[in-house]
């Protein structure tokens, strides 16, 4: 059975000792396997994937006839696995020397089993998942202690958002953390950090998508005001944020999201909160008007969101064409000293950047990056401080504008450089 990763300075002494024909000899290739592989995010993931030397992908889905085309697409012998999700021995079976399995089969909103997890867990594979969901992350985190058991590194809650987004906070963080002369700390530490989330129309992710943001709308937005949680309506709590180069002013609202709960838990910030807006505006309020509006118990039901998505999917598709899918996340931290920093990641297209993103999240973990155990990935154990940068630096591949640890003004009003560090707005 497949340990899932080689250590990096193992991986690395192979790669230095042979070259070419000698090396594909020498280290066979890396199996992957994406679950969901024929959806949006694991199409596009394992696209990403298919530009990496020494991967053998595996095309997970329900759907032979579009994972057998996009096995072809992909070319470099990738192949299509068909099986149920729920069948735990042919999902055991399914991964038998593989070296990681991608669970990007979502949504993961009132998923009550960790079924691709366990069997991770079960044939010693390396496991990350796309999860946006924050009691998914915490019922796939109650396994962190058989995974170091098992030997097995595992991330939840990779991707975009939450995902790169963790990983730009932690960075931010530990970039603003000041220490005096004689090594002691100072007063810089993080007071607060918010998430502002922005995604043109559906951002061309297809039915998944918009069941992960009805059934998120059915649950209370949970934020943390110095230090207490508070739990508020979703989609409350507007703010217009802007984005940067590219996107501008774009205004958000509360959603329940992973990352708040990791960042208050894992990074110790005291105040933290996470908004998503949309375009065209309209959707906006039909997104607070649902969330206001819908019968108790109604949007905590799968069935009959999965119905509101069949009925609301054509007039999605519709605008789609006309919003187009440009994405941006902005990350604000703020100092208890009253310091000010801003990470910005933007990009034209959703459907692209999340397949780049979890590829980066994959290649880390492939790469020994990752401990035993179940992590988020701003934990240490998680992404390794030292491999957080090549992460960054392969997620934003592409991007329209990706910024860290700048003040706003620097961000905001596109200023202009005339030398000596000086800007001019």
């Amino acid at each position: 059975m497949s340990t899932g990763v080689l250590p990096m300075g193992c991986l690395g002494a192979v790669r230095c000792q042979t070259s070419g024909a000698e090396r594909s000899a020498a280290v066979p290739k890396r199996r992957i396997l994406v679950m969901g592989g024929t959806g949006r995010v694991g199409g596009s993931t394992l696209r990403a994937l298919a530009t990496v030397p020494d991967l053998h992908l595996i095309v997970a889905g329900r759907n032979r006839e579009k994972g057998e085309a996009l096995a072809a697409e992909l070319g470099g012998g990738a192949e299509f696995s068909q099986f149920d999700i729920d069948n735990a021995a042919a999902l055991r079976a399914a991964l038998n020397g593989v070296d990681l399995v991608v669970h990007a089969a979502g949504p993961f909103q009132r998923r009550e089993e960790c079924s691709v997890l366990e069997a991770a867990l079960d044939t010693n594979t390396a496991y990350i998942d796309v999860c946006d969901d924050k009691e998914y992350s915490r019922r796939a985190k109650s396994f962190h202690q058989k995974a170091i058991m098992m030997q097995v590194p595992a991330i939840t809650t990779t991707g975009i958002y939450p995902g790169v987004s963790n990983i730009m906070a932690a960075e931010l963080v530990r970039l603003n953390q000041k220490s005096s002369d004689n090594g002691t700390a100072t007063s810089s530490l993080p007071k607060r950090i918010r998430y502002s989330y922005y995604t043109a129309g559906s951002g061309g992710a297809g039915p998944t998508i918009l069941a992960t943001s009805f059934l998120l709308l059915g649950e209370e937005a949970i934020v943390y005001q110095d230090g207490k949680e508070v739990r508020l309506k979703a989609y409350s709590g507007r703010r217009d944020v802007d984005f940067g180069k590219g996107i501008g002013v774009k205004p958000v609202y509360l959603l329940n999201l992973p990352e708040v709960t990791s960042t208050h838990e894992v990074l110790g910030v005291p105040s933290v909160s996470a908004r998503f807006g949309t375009s065209p505006h309209i959707w906006n309020i039909a997104m607070a008007a649902v969330a206001a509006l819908a019968p108790k118990g109604f949007l905590e039901d799968r069935s009959k969101v999965e119905t509101l998505v069949r009925w609301s999917d054509p007039w999605v598709r519709a605008l789609d064409g006309i919003a187009g899918e440009r994405m941006s996340m902005r990350v604000d931290l703020d100092c208890q000293d009253g310091r000010k920093a801003v990470g910005i990641y933007s990009h034209k297209m959703l459907s692209v950047c999340v397949g780049v993103a979890v590829a980066a999240f994959a290649r880390a973990v492939l790469e020994g990056s990752a401990q035993p155990g179940v992590w988020f990935p701003e934990e240490v154990g998680g992404i390794a401080e030292d491999a957080r940068l090549k992460l960054l630096e392969r997620a934003s591949k592409g991007t329209l504008q990706f910024v860290m640890n700048k003040s706003p003004w620097m961000v905001e009003a596109d200023p202009k450089e005339v030398g000596f560090g000086i800007y001019l707005q």
